[in-house]
């Protein structure tokens, strides 16, 4: 299963002229030690590039870079970053095939998916452009009338926004794109399995007028070097940062120490209801949409499908039938909906789950097992039968694993729902008005998906409660992340 001819020079041709350094203060640069690490095709196993290995040291010029050029980027006209990132949303929607087809090759996501993302990502750009002249404080008389308050929002400053490797576009322009809206300079580290597709962003970004070292970008296949001097360095005054809770709570314990501003979007571990009163073919066109979306390897994907008895056979029966016929292969073949897992070792931890239910006598209606390669693929499945105690419903699948279980009652569906220490999102089918306005308030979760299985906009607030994370991505919430609040008292002007 190799790049289909045509495909291949494409690829070829992209790479090539992408620049596989460190962006650091304006300048592509190689690693200090010039190191370089590969990035992989999942669908082939096959090297498609080697891209810089930053060290500590080039970390820290990156951070020198970001807050040499704060001061005047902050005090950068709101209108002209506005145009800036105005820009850099026209430049990605003009090499909206090259962002695509490169986050097939070094992701996986069928070609198809990957084109949402690219609209998705450089949305981001565009509601921050719009909101980027809109930020604004207050003043008022105090209270007793002995003076006046100012209230002013302030660029915290130099940022580290540390993105995961399964949006690589999207999250890249989700962090960015309102840091630099607010004033703020940063610096970018990919993941290591995915970083061209930053790299492609950083050159779009500075083609589209971003002035020298308001964004910088750093690739390393060690996260702790690199992360670690920056969180010490009180130069740095926000982290945001997507990816598993345990690295979270572990970047949350650094940040303690310089009291850094910190955004976390972590682990979720999603329930997705159906009420008996629900669409059938509604939720289970949902249910297809927020399991597959990246092959199940997504905060999002819905985890634990929950069913009231009355439906749940038929649910299940006809999940399967439609999983069954999704098409499994390299992202860029035609027809495609489920591409590869990132990499081996998430094929085997798939397995290892599915194998697990199956021991404790769950039933296998569709799929089960990982598919032959080249490349790292597992079979859209769904199970029945699972236990509430197993693994697979306990944690994050991150596959395209649908388990489906019962549930009797209202009350039972939501204790279900909450039986977990993750909060990000939820999935409800009803047609029953009452429940739909009643379900949000009784369900922990940051978002809540109505008759949908899809949720996320730019223009609204995206993050979790509980062990999901802290802080908002997206709306006008995502800006206030990266402002902060300057009160100034001022005398009373009657005195």
């Amino acid at each position: 299963m190799f790049l289909a001819d045509g495909i291949a020079d494409r690829v070829s041709s992209l790479v090539a002229s992408l620049p596989c350094g460190l962006y650091i203060g304006g300048h592509w640069r190689s690693a200090r030690d010039d190191r370089t690490l590969p990035v992989e095709d999942p669908a082939t196993g096959r090297v498609v590039a080697h891209v810089a290995d930053a060290s500590a040291a080039d970390a820290l010029d990156a951070l020198d870079a970001a807050a040499a050029a704060q001061e005047d980027w902050a005090r950068t006209a709101p209108r002209r970053r506005a145009e800036i990132l105005w820009a850099g949303f026209h430049g990605i929607q003009a090499r909206r095939d090259d962002f695509a087809l490169l986050m097939t090759v070094e992701m996986g996501k069928p070609l198809a998916e990957a084109l949402g993302e690219v609209d998705y990502g450089s949305e981001f750009l565009r509601w921050a452009a719009e909101q980027a002249a809109h930020v604004s404080g207050r003043y008022n008389p105090a209270p007793d009338g002995a003076g006046r308050i100012l209230v002013a929002k302030r660029p915290v400053g130099p940022c580290y926004l540390v993105t995961p490797w399964n949006f690589p576009l999207a999250m890249a322009a989700r962090k960015a794109a309102p840091a630099l809206a607010a004033g703020c300079t940063v610096v970018v580290k990919p993941a290591q399995l995915t970083p061209l597709t930053t790299l492609l962003f950083a050159q779009t970004m500075a083609e589209a007028g971003l002035p020298a070292g308001v964004l910088n970008v750093i690739t390393a296949s060690s996260a702790s070097r690199v992360t670690a001097p920056l969180l010490a360095d009180p130069r740095l005054r926000k982290l945001s940062f997507t990816g598993s809770t345990a690295v979270g709570q572990g970047l949350l314990k650094g940040a303690a120490d310089s009291v850094l501003r910190v955004s976390m979007e972590l682990g979720g571990n999603a329930p997705f209801l159906v009420f008996e009163d629900a669409d059938l073919d509604e939720a289970v066109a949902g249910a297809v949409a927020a399991k597959l979306r990246n092959g199940g390897e997504a905060c999002t994907a819905a985890n634990r499908f929950y069913v009231q008895s009355a439906l749940a056979g038929e649910f299940a029966r006809r999940l399967a039938a439609a999983l069954s016929q999704v098409k499994v292969g390299p992202g860029w073949d035609p027809g495609v909906g489920c591409g590869p897992l990132i990499d081996q070792a998430a094929v085997e931890r798939v397995g290892a789950l599915v194998e697990d239910a199956v021991a404790r006598g769950a039933e296998v209606l569709t799929g089960g097992s990982a598919l032959p390669g080249p490349g790292h693929f597992f079979a859209p499945t769904v199970l029945r039968g699972v236990p509430r105690d197993a693994p697979l419903v306990q944690g994050e699948i991150f596959g395209p694993v649908a388990p489906v279980m019962e549930f009797h009652s209202e009350d039972e569906a939501v204790e279900l729902a909450n039986s977990t220490p993750y909060g990000l999102i939820a999935y409800a089918f009803t047609n029953d008005l009452r429940r739909a306005l009643r379900l949000p308030e009784r369900i922990e979760a940051g978002m809540v998906a109505l008759n949908s299985g899809v949720i996320s906009n730019p223009a609204a607030p995206f993050g979790g409660v509980k062990r999901s994370g802290l802080g908002r991505e997206g709306g006008a919430e995502g800006i206030e992340e990266y402002l902060e609040t300057q009160y100034i008292g001022i005398a009373d002007p009657w005195g």
